[in-house]
């Protein structure tokens, strides 16, 4: 099958792989092994299937490409509109490289084998598909779809009080995104369409009756629903309870891809349709930015648990991108996109890292440890580079994104890059102390002594980011050449809103 014939159907197929394999996982015998290497396959499929998009994505093109737009119901008129850019198709990459990870580093799992990989891929689907939607109505049933299997993989396979937290997790997420559907609607109602382009092209030629009073309440309608999944401060408190009781897989996909959702959201939907309103509310958010920088890194640096820190670190990067996002600038959008895809692979490994001790100590305190450098010298060298990437060492993945946002930020208002830089300061701080309490010193328990190093499983799930953070840090080009036509793209508008805020 040539290119041609091939590009129609890629964003289908690199959808629906996962979810056509849990299909197949459901008559599959209850062999352990064999559901195992069942959902490898399933999982490398989709990821080699999706390296089709950057190898053919016409870099110097703005616009959605592998687009497919058919019929889907003609009352409602929904319609199968499905296509990527610089923006989503990198995070279609991040959701098909972490999954198999994912599968490698569960490997350990013996109770409910079965149903744990079937929820796995489901989410990876459901994931996919967010990123892949251009119709509103699409794109709404897979951000609600990732709902469900994401709390059944806290709430069956997670630790401790995961029956809390998932019912946590599902009720902020599912209450928050109602507001995004009533926003959608009202759309509906005014454009007949539930298209993301025909919608856009409406509003930007002043089509949509009563835009100018609704506006602000459908931004604010968007923004409360990626707010709560980014998280932004102070909508936050549902996710270190997730984080500690998810299984290593659901943390993993959770700090990695599903936060992403939110942001991504924002810079999709929130900038692309209410380019006023993003302009107007850009201060308070910004500030929210900030405070959710700060406060995270604080916050992280007071914790005994582990898993805990991690998580509220992810609130502190992820503040980052909000920063950049609502800067309006190209340093500043680029830097976000390139935060979201970095933080998706170091923090995903932090949890991975972490996962592996709680295996063996079935303990996330960090006063449990102490001294780990010397039995486990290869798992200890991993821990210091994905640390060093996180912090933002230059040459690693975290400080080419962390510049851009701060440099984009400083260019908006310098304050706003000053407090933000503070932030990096801090995660230097949290990181490197986790880092010097769990691996050097003396050995205060005499069962970490006999600490087995990293297996097969461990390494093969832990290498693939070490090199891919390295290479981001080395070569970031390879993903700012597609990523910055779509900021110049998303930034269109704001040009058009700058110079009218000039007139008045």
């Amino acid at each position: 099958m040539n290119i041609e014939t091939l590009s129609p159907f890629i964003l289908t197929l690199v959808t629906f792989v996962p979810a056509g394999g849990a299909l197949l996982l459901v008559f599959f015998p209850r062999r352990n092994r064999d559901v195992r290497l069942f959902v490898l396959a399933v999982s490398l499929l989709a990821f080699i299937v999706s390296l089709h998009l950057p190898a053919h994505l016409v870099r110097s093109q703005p616009g959605f490409q592998f687009e497919v737009n058919e019929q889907w119901i003609s009352s409602p008129n929904i319609h199968y509109h499905m296509g990527v850019d610089g923006f989503s198709m990198w995070l279609v990459l991040l959701t098909t490289f972490l999954t198999p990870l994912c599968v490698l580093i569960s490997w350990g799992i013996h109770d409910r084998v079965k149903e744990f990989f079937i929820l796995l891929l489901v989410l990876e689907t459901a994931l996919i598909g967010v990123f892949t939607s251009l119709d509103l109505f699409l794109f709404y049933f897979f951000w609600e779809g990732t709902l469900i299997p994401m709390a059944l993989l806290i709430g069956i396979f997670g630790h401790g009080r995961r029956v809390y937290a998932a019912v946590k997790f599902f009720l902020f997420t599912m209450i928050a995104s109602v507001f995004m559907l009533v926003a959608i609607l009202w759309l509906y109602a005014k454009v007949g369409s539930f298209d993301f382009v025909t919608v856009q092209d409406a509003i930007r030629t002043g089509q949509v009756s009563n835009f100018g009073a609704a506006s602000l309440w459908l931004f604010l309608g968007f923004f409360v629903a990626f707010a709560v999944k980014v998280p932004l401060f102070p909508l936050h408190t549902w996710l270190p309870d997730a984080h500690v009781e998810a299984p290593t897989a659901g943390s993993v996909l959770l700090a990695g891809v599903l936060l992403k959702m939110g942001t991504y959201g924002m810079l999709r939907f929130n900038l692309g349709l209410f380019p006023e309103q993003a302009q107007r509310n850009a201060p308070w958010i910004m500030a929210l930015a900030l405070i959710g920088i700060i406060y995270g890194a604080l916050v992280a640096m007071v914790q005994p648990n582990m898993k805990k820190l991690i998580a509220y670190s992810s609130i502190s990067h992820l503040g980052f991108v909000v920063l950049g996002i609502f800067s309006f600038t190209l340093a500043g959008l680029n830097g976000a996109m390139f935060v979201m895809l970095a933080h998706g692979i170091s923090t995903g490994a932090l949890f991975m890292l972490a996962g592996i001790l709680h295996e063996r100590r079935h303990t996330y305190e960090i006063r449990e440890f102490g001294g780990l450098a010397t039995p486990m010298p290869i798992y200890a060298a991993l821990f210091l580079f994905i640390v060093l990437s996180s912090v933002g060492l230059p040459l690693l993945n975290g400080f080419v994104g962390e510049f851009l946002v701060l440099s984009g930020a400083f260019r908006a208002r310098p304050v706003y890059g000053i407090l933000g830089a503070t932030g990096v300061i801090w995660s230097a701080c949290y990181l490197l102390w986790m880092y010097q309490r769990v691996f050097f010193g003396k050995v205060t328990h005499e069962v970490n002594n006999t600490l087995p190093d990293l297996n097969v499983f461990e390494r093969a799930a832990l290498w693939p980011t070490a090199v891919i953070a390295l290479v981001m840090g080395v070569a970031p080009l390879l993903w700012l050449g597609t990523i910055d036509p779509a900021v110049h793209n998303e930034l269109v508008p704001f040009a058009q809103v700058a110079s009218k805020m000039v007139g008045r």
